[in-house]
């Protein structure tokens, strides 16, 4: 068996990478927002957040994919703050009223290894988009200190492919979720209009880095893991995102075609979106990836 994809591409992994991001910070151009606030002398974005990096929360998660969980759980940290707006967001608080309490790098660093002796099979970075040169010193302090299991880039898929490119080596497992595939929806529903090209983009240079996914004994190693939420009345383009991952990406790309979908936040200000999905719209797109031959995860 090879190494693991963050031992063989560390080796290669400067500091420079780890300088660059947080360049990337002031004036900020860490995400397609590319807002161009001083983040260092107190400015802040579309995200409202400052340099250091807001948590909600740390500690083993076991609702995620069971490929994440394991035994010991997901060792989640969740990031306060987003650069989306989605009007449905089930955890408004977090994203966007940025409940949290601020951290240093050094105690991220240390949070991730008390994770890992705690028993979690890797460490869920939930949101990290805009807090990445955080995170990607914080992995690499980490790692010096003994950090082994895998890291996992669990964000909404609204990221920047030179921001990627400096991850390469720093993320195990990327797990995006594809939202939409029509800009005026994504436009309506996240204030993301150029979304699906820039979304798109970003999962092909996921998948350069870390390929289909990985798993051991059941849980996941290493690897590319899509996140689709199946909206009501085909809002999501579910089925022109299932067609771009098999024509673009890889027909072996594990999803997971999730129903969790409720109305939450202002989605009351969208009719479309003051239902539930169907047992029927939801099953026709999981069968819909299953014909296509993706590999389609079951819980």
């Amino acid at each position: 068996m090879g190494l693991p994809h963050h031992e063989s591409a560390m080796h290669d992994q400067p500091d420079e990478s780890v300088r660059r991001l947080w360049d990337s910070l002031d004036p900020c151009t860490l995400c397609p927002r590319q807002c161009k606030t001083h983040r260092r002398k107190g400015q802040t974005g579309f995200c409202d957040i400052g340099v250091e990096p807001v948590i909600s929360s740390i500690g083993p998660h076991f609702g995620e994919e069971s490929v994440l969980v394991g035994r010991g759980g997901s060792g989640t940290v969740f990031f306060a703050g987003c650069n989306m707006g989605c009007i449905f967001c089930q955890n408004f608080d977090i994203s966007h009223h940025r409940h949290g309490q601020q951290v240093t790098v050094e105690q991220l660093a240390r949070s991730m290894l008390e994770l890992q002796d705690y028993g979690c099979c890797n460490i869920n970075f939930v949101t990290p988009t805009h807090v990445t040169p955080a995170m990607a010193e914080a992995i690499k302090l980490a790692r010096n200190n003994g950090l082994t299991v895998p890291t996992v880039y669990n964000t909404g898929g609204y990221d920047s492919v030179e921001i990627l490119k400096l991850l390469d080596g720093f993320i195990d497992i990327y797990m995006p979720d594809m939202k939409y595939s029509d800009p005026k929806v994504a436009e309506e529903l996240s204030a993301a209009p150029d979304y699906p090209q820039i979304n798109r983009e970003a999962v092909k240079e996921m998948h350069r880095q870390v390929g289909d996914l990985q798993t051991e004994r059941g849980v996941a190693t290493c690897g590319l893991l899509v996140r689709h939420l199946v909206l009501p009345e085909n809002l999501a383009g579910s089925f022109e995102v299932i067609d771009f991952l098999t024509e673009q990406v890889s027909r072996k790309t594990a999803i997971n075609v999730m129903d969790q979908y409720r109305p939450c936040y202002k989605a009351a200000s969208h009719p479309p979106l003051a239902r539930r999905p169907t047992k029927e719209e939801i099953q026709t797109v999981r069968q819909y990836a299953i014909q296509k031959g993706l590999n389609v995860l079951t819980d």
